[in-house]
């Protein structure tokens, strides 16, 4: 009980507002709400969005380098779309040329109602800068014990973008009004990146496909985009599972992978983006109790569709040198030593990390949701590290050759409580030699 009471008072002090109930907050329905912000395929642009639970006569943003007057406007689009209790309208509007590494304030709506004005980062432009990103899965509307120390970090500054790998509001379809109003303060600021989890899935993903505005065109189901010196490759993991949406989705996904991958490991692109970082929901490998397919030698993900085993992930991933492949879906933290096939391949026995000849895994979905802890098995011999507490990550790319992540655990006042530096001379399936 104290806990809920210290976040109730923790969310307070921080403004985050919790609101009851499905539905608008405001009277009028057309006043913008759930505000907030992706990166595109060009770092000098920015993708607002925002719902309103009536039409209204346009979408705009006006906006202006922070502190100056709100003289820029652009026009966006709106859509629609139901589920079997309340239609939503979402407005989305591209902002572009804007100056990286800026800060701009902007205000979104129409003639029909304006939101707040509130302020957003651009990124920086180029490979040779060090993004910093807050990355975690699995946080509920309720029992979300990270968020206010992930939103006290945001707020200060600490992060560029951040990585949500599923399981969102738990759920999207019951509680993601209220969801979106609680995080709006943090995505907002800073570019909230997303993939698709198993508790999304409520009529075809549509609220997930909908609310959000992720790049690539498919969707919001598998995107990439590039980042500093880190080309990030976001996807579905869920294409496994719910074969009744399509059961060509796998090898759609599969395919839309290797060909990213195969353009990513030109040689101009690798040098420019050396790290490749992907991000899906359900791990390749897990070392808990609960009986997930991640337990498996026959995990759909790493292996493929049931009975033929195509179109699995964790051969690709490997021939093309995927560097860090990031989860959630457990609800705890783990990280692998450098693995491939269950078979440890780390840099040296001192200096495991140091040119491992292999991805490394970090499972974080711990970041609180109603459903609790899942236990760990420490006998697994693949698994360097693990905690069920309630915990986040940081990951800072500092430069080619240097990654730094650091898991912060909320019940131990924010502390630290691991942090490996991977460190690569070279990049790409040559590294693996």
């Amino acid at each position: 009980m104290w806990k809920m009471v210290t976040l109730l008072l923790l969310f307070l002090a921080i403004g985050v507002h919790i609101v009851e109930g499905r539905g608008p907050v405001h009277a009028n329905g057309t006043i913008p709400e759930q505000v907030h912000i992706a990166a595109t395929e060009d770092p000098t642009s920015i993708t607002v969005t925002w719902i309103t639970f009536a039409s209204t006569t346009s979408s705009i943003v006006m906006f202006a380098l922070s502190g100056k007057s709100l003289t820029n406007s652009v026009n966006g689009t709106m859509k629609s779309f139901e589920d079997d209790k309340t239609t939503r309208y979402v407005h989305t509007v591209i902002l572009t040329k804007l100056t990286p590494g800026q800060a701009y304030d902007y205000q979104c709506g129409s003639k029909d109602g304006w939101s707040k004005v509130f302020t957003l980062h651009t990124l920086y432009e180029g490979p040779y800068w060090s993004p910093r990103f807050l990355v975690f899965g699995d946080l509920g509307y309720k029992n979300g014990l990270c968020l206010p120390n992930m939103m006290k970090e945001t707020a200060a500054g600490h992060f560029d973008a951040i990585l949500h790998v599923g399981d969102i509001a738990y759920d999207l379809y019951e509680v993601g009004d209220e969801y979106m109003r609680q995080v709006e303060p943090m995505v907002s600021t800073i570019p909230y990146m997303l993939c698709p989890g198993n508790h999304e899935e409520h009529a075809n993903f549509t609220h997930y496909r909908n609310r959000y505005s992720m790049p690539g065109g498919h969707e919001n189901i598998f995107y990439s985009w590039n980042v500093g010196p880190v080309h990030i490759i976001s996807f579905s993991t869920e294409v496994y599972y719910f074969l009744q949406y399509g059961p060509e989705l796998p090898k759609w996904q599969y395919e839309w992978i290797e060909e990213d991958l195969k353009v990513a490991n030109s040689p101009e692109n690798r040098a420019k983006h050396p790290w490749i970082i992907t991000m899906g929901h359900r791990p390749m490998y897990c070392s808990d109790f609960d009986g997930d397919d991640c337990n498996r030698a026959s995990c759909l993900v790493r292996v493929g569709v049931p009975i033929f085993h195509t179109y699995g992930l964790e051969d690709l991933f490997y021939n093309y040198g995927v560097d860090v492949e990031l989860w959630g879906h457990e609800h705890n933290y783990e990280r692998t030593w450098p693995m491939y096939n269950y078979t440890i391949y780390n840099g040296s026995y001192s200096q495991p990390y140091v040119n491992p000849k292999a991805p490394v895994h970090l499972i974080t979905g711990a970041a609180g949701n109603h459903e609790g802890h899942d236990r760990v098995n420490p006998s697994a011999n693949w698994m360097a590290y693990s905690s069920m507490d309630f915990t986040y990550s940081r990951m800072t790319v500092f430069n080619s050759t240097h990654l730094l992540w650091e898991q912060v655990d909320t019940s131990q006042d924010a502390k630290v409580i691991d942090t490996i530096l991977i460190v690569k001379d070279k990049h790409g399936p040559e590294a693996w030699k």
